[in-house]
């Protein structure tokens, strides 16, 4: 069976009475198709209130809710029907999610079919065993779409899979009656997806709904942000929670050229001959974050290399004219190069050293044949130092550039070129200097 990814952030056609088998509808996706599981006589899922609860499945080990779709409506938020505001982070992975109590309901919060259904799903995400986590029912969340002008019924957006992280009871106020209502109040940890695309493979929840498998086969799609929480708890929800700079993280494996491929060899190959020669491989690293930025548009001058000892974190310096012709600010560079065995990871430290020495409106740039840490990308990206990082797999991208442009695709000339060109371009000169010609 074929992955059926959902990715957040995707806008659905949801009509009412809309066939499952067409798979667009006025050039949007179908939803009715997409919840449509394969093979599987199975209830809809609908979307018809605020908390949609799926019929429960007996399975070998008992019965299960498979999923909750909850879907927010801010098109109707302070009105009668729907008197709260919803509240959606979706770049820091937090929901803030009213229940379906209203000012004409009578009865405790529990009495409505929705918060009932929360009520038990809280029981199981609360849950300290992770058996029981197991049978919890994800939440599949959506929100309503305008995409025409006056048109606000119609269309879902999706925004994610989340566990409820925590629930109170509150009282809240109808503004028209002046009277007060009980209702309950969900915090949402929106799951981070970003190892599958920041898509979600829908055989989970077919398989969550299919009454012959046990809780345990319906793992083999889940995200595995999902599997950490059900294996740990809530103490992971911190590192399984969706941050929208985990999509700008990049992988050890993503970093480095493919394995076996000719872009692996000259990277070895280059590590290889810097290795003895650490100090030239910083005029290399200048060529290439001279290409790098010149990619952006903005014309980029290559500087000078600073002496070897006692750099402070700097090993080139260049400068970034940004603008037009006639109207443009130049920018100093300051640049770091690490020659390193391709594997290593350069840390949250060493980039900190660069970033040190950058004064405001200062860009920097790190070079390396290694890969940068997760931690080390996350403090960048959190403090938005102007940092620009190149890893290995780009440094091979760019090296091999070079050496069809301007030696033919022989690597050995360029290496050549290098070693001998590194001495003249080494000098004592402060940085800020490059600003005067």
């Amino acid at each position: 069976m074929q992955a059926r990814p959902i990715k957040m952030l995707d806008v659905f056609r949801y009509a009412q009475g809309a066939s499952s088998v067409e798979v667009v509808l006025d050039g949007y996706p179908n939803y009715h198709h997409l919840m449509a599981a394969p093979g599987l006589q199975a209830p809809k899922l609908m979307l018809e209130r605020g908390i949609n609860p799926s019929a429960l499945v007996t399975a070998p080990e008992g019965r299960r809710r498979p999923v909750i779709g909850i879907r927010s409506s801010p098109w109707k938020a302070g009105q009668r029907s729907n008197p709260w505001h919803d509240e959606f982070d979706l770049d820091h992975g937090h929901v803030r999610y009213y229940g379906d109590h209203k000012p004409g309901t009578t009865g405790l919060p529990g009495a409505t079919p929705g918060n009932r259904a929360l009520l038990d799903a809280w029981n199981q995400h609360a849950a300290t065993a992770a058996d029981e986590r197991s049978l919890a029912p994800p939440l599949l969340m959506f929100r309503s779409r305008t995409v025409r002008r006056g048109v606000v019924k119609g269309h879902v957006e999706f925004c994610g899979v989340a566990v409820i992280e925590r629930l109170e009871y509150v009282v809240q106020r109808d503004t028209d009656s002046g009277r007060s209502f009980p209702n309950i109040v969900l915090d949402l940890a929106v799951l981070d997806l970003a190892e599958s695309g920041d898509a979600l493979d829908m055989r989970w929840i077919d398989d969550r709904r299919n009454p012959a498998l046990n809780v345990a086969d319906t793992m083999r799609y889940a995200p595995s942000s999902w599997k950490r929480w059900v294996s740990q708890g809530r103490s992971v929800i911190p590192r399984v929670r969706r941050r929208v700079l985990a999509s700008r993280l990049k992988a050890v494996e993503e970093q480095l050229p493919v394995v076996g491929s000719n872009e692996e060899r000259v990277l070895m190959s280059l590590y290889r001959f810097f290795d003895g020669r650490k100090h030239a491989f910083e005029l290399l690293a200048s060529k290439v974050a001279a290409q790098v930025l010149g990619d952006s548009g903005a014309m980029y001058r290559e500087g000078w290399l600073t002496r070897a000892g006692g750099d402070g974190g700097v090993d080139f310096v260049g400068r970034l004219d940004v603008g037009s012709a006639g109207s443009s600010t130049p920018l100093v560079v300051l640049g770091q190069a690490k020659c390193v065995t391709p594997r290593t990871s350069i840390g949250p430290d060493q980039v900190a050293r660069v970033v040190a020495r950058l004064r405001r409106g200062w860009v920097g740039v790190f070079v390396t044949t290694g890969v940068f840490s997760r931690q080390a990308q996350v403090e960048i990206v959190d403090d938005q130092y102007p940092l620009v990082l190149i890893n290995g797999r780009v440094l091979v991208e760019q090296v091999l550039r070079i050496t069809a442009q301007d030696h033919d695709g022989d690597l050995d000339a360029l290496l050549k070129t290098v070693v001998e060109a590194y001495e003249n371009g080494v000098t004592q000169r402060r940085p800020e200097e490059i600003l005067l010609g």
